[in-house]
């Protein structure tokens, strides 16, 4: 038997591990005797092979993007009414998941929306028809779309100050008032409203839960003729009417023309500071009123403007602007204060100013 050539002895091991083939002669053909046939041997002839081709490598797509609109109270606690998700994949197509990954729902458009309150774990891919993926984008939040009970509040009067204690609060909820029925609403801080005054004969409560959902309004009289709560405001600038303090939103409210000033006092307690002072109604042909504060128990400094905190002229321009922006804190902080209004023309003025007291950072 002829022997194998050496290099088949060798190679014989590549091809087992790299599926390598080799292959040599078996003898040698005479020339002086040759036919133009190859020479043969015992050794049967073996066919080369291809090489294997390895897979093609696994394409990783772009990941999409996700964005939601937190209604929360916060913007950042994930909680929220609307449960649309927008997707931005680069012309990919994408799919999500609710089960996480147990099943995928081809996305349409640019968007989905989850339903059903309570927590959702999202995830979302894109995809393309070759069956390659991106990275899975796992996003959380909390849906919640129901309603809040309506607030209820409890009047509670104290010489010329009525207080209106809150009830029915969810955890976390706010509370909102307002001076007009569908008119702005503003939002309250602790959980009363202390008011004082002859201007406002109506308010409307409601709570705003931590996902945005609104409570129905719930009305409440305040104006009670011959009642001490429904109080003219002195006219006596040493003597002025007394706001009761203990509550952080109050509102001062009440009507005035030439000759018909409003002095109202109030205390801002140890550990509190004065946040803001806000006219938040008026109600007026005339489009222009007085205003001064004075850091005293009484309003003594007359005219002398150097006496006052602050002083200004006040109308619709001016609603919701905090006239102690530029106020010095120092000066804000425990102590008595007291509020001149004033209307100088003919026409008569109705007017709402909201008062915040906060505990000191």
């Amino acid at each position: 038997m002829p022997e194998i050539c050496p290099i088949w002895r060798t190679w014989g091991f590549a091809f087992v591990l790299g599926g390598l083939v080799a292959g040599c002669g078996g003898g040698s053909a005479d020339p002086s005797t040759s036919t133009g046939m190859p020479a043969t041997s015992g050794t049967p002839p073996v066919t080369p092979v291809a090489p294997a081709v390895p897979p093609a490598a696994a394409v990783t797509l772009k990941a999409p993007v996700l964005s939601f609109t937190d209604t929360g109270l916060s913007v950042s606690d994930g909680i929220t009414r609307n449960g649309l998700w927008s997707v931005t994949s680069d012309d990919l197509a994408w799919e999500f998941s609710l089960d996480m990954g147990r099943s995928w729902i081809r996305g349409v458009g640019a968007s989905f929306e989850v339903q059903g309150d309570g927590p959702k774990m999202i995830w979302v891919r894109t995809r393309d028809d070759a069956g390659n993926t991106s990275e899975i984008v796992m996003v959380t939040c909390v849906l919640d779309t129901t309603a809040p009970a309506p607030v209820s509040a409890m009047p509670v009067s104290r010489d010329v100050t009525r207080t209106l204690q809150i009830a029915g609060l969810e955890a976390g909820a706010r509370w909102e008032y307002s001076l007009a029925e569908q008119g702005r609403w503003l939002q309250g801080s602790g959980t009363a409203l202390g008011v004082l005054g002859n201007g406002v004969a109506r308010l409307w409560l409601r709570q705003v839960d931590v996902a945005g959902n609104v409570s129905a309004p719930q009305s409440f009289l305040l104006e009670q003729p011959g009642a001490d709560d429904w109080h003219e405001a002195s006219g006596n600038p040493l003597q002025p009417s007394v706001l009761a303090t203990g509550t952080q939103t109050m509102l001062i409210h009440g009507s005035v023309v030439r000759n018909d000033a409003d002095f109202v006092r109030w205390e801002i307690p140890a550990g509190h500071r004065l946040a803001s002072v806000r006219l938040v109604q008026y109600v007026s042909d005339d489009l222009v009123a007085f205003y001064a504060l004075q850091r005293a128990a009484v309003f003594d400094a007359g005219v002398d403007v150097s006496r006052m905190l602050v002083y200004g002229h006040m109308g619709p321009q001016d609603l919701s602007r905090n006239v102690l922006a530029a106020v010095p804190a120092d000066l804000l902080r425990a102590g008595p204060m007291t509020l001149w209004f004033q209307q100088t023309g003919d026409l008569p003025t109705r007017y709402a100013i909201e008062v915040v007291v906060q505990p000191e950072p």
